[in-house]
């Protein structure tokens, strides 16, 4: 009876390690490839469930079936208008040929190794083929006026072609058709970022400083020009009020000089005596005004001058 009992102790024991050996488990996120020797038996296991394999000779090696993701480093690229960029790229991938992908890869890195190259090299080739605004802009669209300084630098846009979209997806079909023979699929390639190397980026910013520059003189020169012209219309309005209130000034004076000498002429002139006392009065004025210790006059005997002062002496 111990002997039996031993003899089915070991039977179980030996059942559960061949059972334990020869199944196995896929689930949801897994997909197998069955070796024997190392070398692939069959076709790849890519359902879920319990599975069955020949014990101890045959092994089970367990590969991702989820979506991956691949992020490329920044790569110096020369556009077809010779203007050098950094282009950083993403992607994600998936096995979808696991057997084929077991064949040509030893792991997970090596795969996503082979994957930069082939995504690198497809990008490289695509942008140098196209101009930068290719790469940059998605569409054509009519360009927004951003004011007077827009339109004197020139804000226009150049025709696009082909666009970033396309080339994204012209791209991710090229590198395809060597990840497929690799057991591989891009799903999504998309350009993360574009950006000038530092020494191109230093002369974009330098030539921006000198178009607003350019632009700031503009403005200082038309600014110049418009106070020339009402500095010129200020001083033309000005010499035109002068001259019309120095016309009138004058008219007064004249009207009033014209009117003392008309109540001079009615005062003076009622008789003779008043118009002598008003000669004599005159005659001192012209004394005063033209003559002083210095002065010397030469006057005819006949000048109304030469009868008051010969009266004085």
């Amino acid at each position: 009876m111990q002997k039996n009992l031993i003899y089915l102790i070991v039977a179980a024991v030996i059942l559960v390690v061949v059972v334990s050996q020869s199944a196995y488990v896929v689930n949801e996120t897994q997909q197998v490839v069955v070796t024997q020797f190392g070398r692939p038996v069959g076709e790849a296991i890519t359902t879920p469930g319990l599975k069955f394999k020949v014990p101890f000779i045959q092994k089970t090696n367990f590969i991702e079936k989820r979506f991956l993701e691949w992020d490329g480093d920044p790569n110096q690229i020369p556009t077809k208008d010779k203007k050098f960029i950094f282009v950083d790229t993403y992607a994600r991938w998936q096995i979808v040929d696991p057997l084929r992908y077991f064949i040509r890869f030893t792991n997970e890195r090596s795969a996503m190794s082979r994957l930069a190259d082939i995504l690198d090299g497809e990008t490289r080739d695509f942008i140098a083929s196209h101009n930068l605004e290719e790469a940059v802009r998605t569409s054509n669209r009519e360009p927004v006026s951003s004011g007077i300084i827009g339109d004197m630098i020139g804000d226009s846009l150049m025709h696009i072609e082909v666009g970033r979209d396309r080339i994204q997806r012209m791209i991710r079909q090229s590198a395809n058709e060597q990840a497929r023979e690799l057991g591989l699929e891009i799903l999504d390639f998309k350009i993360k970022r574009i950006n000038y190397v530092p020494e191109v980026r230093e002369q974009v910013y330098n030539r921006m400083i000198s178009e607003r520059l350019r632009i700031a003189d503009e403005f200082r020169s038309e600014g110049q020009g418009e106070a020339s012209v009402i500095n010129g219309e200020k001083e033309r309005e000005l010499q035109t009020i002068q001259s019309a209130a120095f016309r009138q000034a004058e008219e007064i004076m004249g009207r009033a000089d014209a009117e003392a000498a008309a109540i001079y002429t009615a005062a003076y002139n009622r008789n003779n005596a008043a118009r002598e006392l008003y000669a004599f009065l005159k005659s001192l004025e012209t004394f005063e005004k033209t003559l002083d210790k210095e002065t010397q006059v030469i006057l005819s005997t006949n000048s109304d001058l030469y009868k008051y002062l010969k009266r004085m002496h």
